[in-house]
Order: C-alpha cells, then structure tokens, then sequence
C-alpha cells in the first residue's frame, strides 16, 4: 500500500501531476481529521470520518489557493464551491472544532511546492472576484471617508446589522439581543440569560426610577426597554436604520414612549448630558482602538459627577496583537472592527479621569450565547434563507460557529468594565462600600 510518506518523496523524482487531494495531503503531513473530496474523482482522510469537505468546483480550488488563512475556505463555501458533510450550514461547529484541534498547515521544500504549482495550474493562482457578499478589503473602502470617521461607521454598521429584523428575530428570539448573555445557571434558555444580562448591567448602574440612562450602540433597544419598564427615563442611540425602527415600534407597543427613546444617529451626536449612566453594550468593537480616548472622553462628558459608565465588549487576551484585515471577519461581518485586551481598555477610561470600579469577564457566557443562536439558525433555516438568501445564511452560521469555538478555547473574551465620572472632591456619594449587585 502506498503511503502518504511515499507520495511525499516520490515528488522529487517523478513528474507526475498530482491529484488535489494529494496536494491537500502534502500541505496537512497527511493527517486530515476529516473526508476530503474534489471534483477531479481525487479523496483523502479518513473513509468513516464523521464530517467532510467536498470541493465541487474549479472555482473553489482558485479561491482556497488565492485566499489568504481563513478566507479562501469562506469564500470557497460561500459561494457554493465548498460543500460540507455531517453538519448543518447553520451551525457547522463540530466540523470547526474538528479541524481546529487536528489540522496543521506547513509549507513543503521548494522542489515539491514547484510541483504542487505544476499540479495545481498557474491559472488556479491568479486572484478572482470574491463572492458579492464580501466587503472591499480596507485599503479600498473609500464609502464615507477614512475609517471612523461617522459616514463610514454608518457604511460598516449597515453591512451588518440591516440584514433584516426578522432574520435577527429567527437567530435571536424574542429578546431580539444581540450581546453576550449572562447565564444564571447551564440550564437556563436563552431568554432567560438575555434579562438576566440586563438586569445585571441595570445593578451594575446602580439605577433607579426617576434617574436618565443614556445606551450607546443600543441595537434594537432592549436595555433601553429594560430600564424604561423601572421608571428610568434611558435614550438609546443606533447608527442602524432597521434596529431604530424596530425598537420604535417596541417602544410604542409596551406604551413606554414617555421613558424609552431610540434614535437613529451617531453616539457622538448625542447633545445631553447630565445623565445618571451611560451603558455600552456592544459598541467598543466598532469604535477602532485609536478612538478609544475620544470615546471614552465624550462619555465621561455625558455622565453627571458620580455618573456610573458600563462598558461590555469584546476583547483579546493581550493587550497588543491585532485583528487580521484580510481574514473572513472583517470582510464578511464586521468590517473595521477592532478588539483588543480589557488591560488596554481600562487604561484607556482611567486615562480621560474615569475611576474603574470593577471589571470581570464573561467569556463562557458568550460561547453559550452562540450555541443558543446557532441552535435559533438551525431551527429556522428554511425561513432564514428564503429571507437572506443561502449565501448570506451559511455566512452567519460559519461565523457564528466559529465565533463559539474562539470564546471557548480563550482566542476572544467578553468583559465587562464599570467605572464613575468621580466628582470634585472625590467622594463615595450613594454607593455601597462594596460590589452591591447580584451576581
């Protein structure tokens, strides 16, 4: 029986084309966690493997050989080209994991990379346009001016969040809450962990009836509702025109109009201030790192003396790598988002005079908020795609999946981040000695 081991040395003495199968075997040392098989009759890995990937088109060989790390395999099956076994599109997970605990990519010497070239065809290496649901790559994003800048934000945030209510209504369920959950207990339901996600921030802000909650970055408004149905008169602000739309119509049908606002707009746009809290849910990501003093000092401006700032987001593990502008992230879902470490966020709200009160991370919490979705996805998928379009479906799914297998292997984190606009002189005013909230 010929060997994998075989095949590999045998490509320096016969010029014989390789298969492309036999070319994935080369770039993995043979060791495919996973069926692989391609359109030219070619396979490799494992015959009983549980999950596959099929390589249906010629296309797809040209974007997996052009598409640097994660983003010739997204543009492959986006596009159709790629199918995978053994998983639903809508939460591909267990392939995701497969592979991310098994596969190693390494570069052959020179004299079997020549004869992959050979094999492969110089045709399959020269670049093609990327499937149409693929933003530009950063350098070429002129819409709206240089990145931050108001007119572009509001050109990133459209690309994401005005798919479409009701697909978000699918993926998300009724809470229509698209931030980390906060758990209460394992068994708890999705529903449950999103309310008792905002009556943890409403603690953590120490509110109360009466008092003006300001909610940057408010989505479709639930914290703003959340806070309204207390007596807190909370404005939220959204640079989406579907989420204002939807959260204005919440608002009406809960007859909250006289507490609960949702504007469409730009945070910094915002003229109030003298508010009692300030929460963001979910904005940082979208604000570039090096904003991060501007955002911090507009919030602080809005914030009364002895104001509370809750600040939720995601973050890195480290305060200094840097996201991938050419990875499927950022072309697919979030163009222009940035993450780095809560450490790096902290010195920044510390830098502009906030005073941090507590930070803790919630990371396990976020993994399970995807599952949850992903579950949501699957279960409506057929309505899903007739509303998005199978495209835009299995990008969510593959992003979402992915994105849980990130929070549960510790690539990313979710921390929370409270602080105070301390007043002149410090005093501790009506907060407790100690944290006051529950858990």
């Amino acid at each position: 029986m010929t060997t994998f081991k075989d095949r590999a040395s045998a490509t320096t003495s016969t010029p014989t084309t390789l298969s492309i199968a036999e070319v994935l075997e080369i770039f993995t040392g043979g060791r495919l966690p996973l069926r692989f098989t391609a359109y030219d009759g070619s396979s490799a890995g494992p015959a009983d493997a549980p999950f596959g990937l099929e390589l249906k088109t010629p296309r797809g060989l040209t974007y997996l050989a052009t598409g640097r790390g994660d983003l010739g395999l997204a543009r492959a099956y986006v596009a159709g080209d790629l199918d995978a076994h053994g998983v639903h599109p809508g939460d591909p997970y267990e392939l995701l994991k497969s592979l991310s605990n098994a596969l190693v990519f390494t570069f052959p010497p020179p004299p079997v990379l020549a004869r992959v070239i050979r094999s492969i065809g110089i045709e399959h290496l020269r670049p093609i346009a990327p499937p149409p649901q693929e933003a530009a790559p950063r350098w070429r994003r002129v819409t709206g001016g240089m990145r931050h800048s108001k007119g572009r934000d509001a050109e990133a945030i459209h690309h994401h969040y005005d798919v479409s209510n009701r697909f978000y209504e699918w993926v998300l369920g009724p809470s229509m809450t698209y931030t980390c959950a906060c758990y209460p207990h394992t068994d708890a339901t999705l529903d449950e962990a999103q309310e008792n996600k905002y009556r943890l921030v409403f603690e953590k802000l120490h509110l109360k009836s009466g008092d003006r909650l300001l909610d940057v970055g408010c989505g479709w408004g639930g914290m703003v509702r959340y806070a309204a149905r207390r007596g807190v008169k909370a404005t939220g602000v959204t640079l989406s025109t579907e989420q204002a739309s939807w959260a204005q119509h919440a608002i009406a049908a809960e007859s909250l109009e006289g507490l609960a606002d949702v504007r469409y707009g730009d945070y910094r746009d915002i003229t109030e201030n003298g508010f009692d809290a300030v929460s963001s849910i979910g904005l940082l990501e979208h604000i570039g790192v090096r904003n991060y003093p501007g955002y911090f000092a507009f919030l602080q401006s809005r914030l009364r003396p002895g104001g509370l700032l809750l600040n939720h987001c995601i973050t890195r593990p480290d305060n200094h790598s840097e996201a991938s502008a050419r990875g499927f992230i950022d072309r697919y879902v979030f163009p222009d988002g940035e993450l780095t470490g809560s450490g790096r966020i902290i010195s920044e709200a510390q830098n502009v005079g906030l005073e941090v009160l507590h930070e803790e991370n919630l990371r396990p919490h976020y993994a399970m908020t995807l599952r949850d979705w992903c579950a949501n996805l699957v279960e409506n998928w057929d309505d899903a795609v007739a509303e998005v379009g199978l495209a835009t479906a299995k990008i969510w799914g593959l992003y979402m999946a992915g994105s849980r297998l990130a929070f549960e292997t510790g690539g990313i984190q979710l921390h929370q981040v409270l602080a105070v606009r301390p007043t002149e002189p410090p005093e501790t005013g009506d907060l407790p000695l100690r944290p006051w909230w529950t858990p």
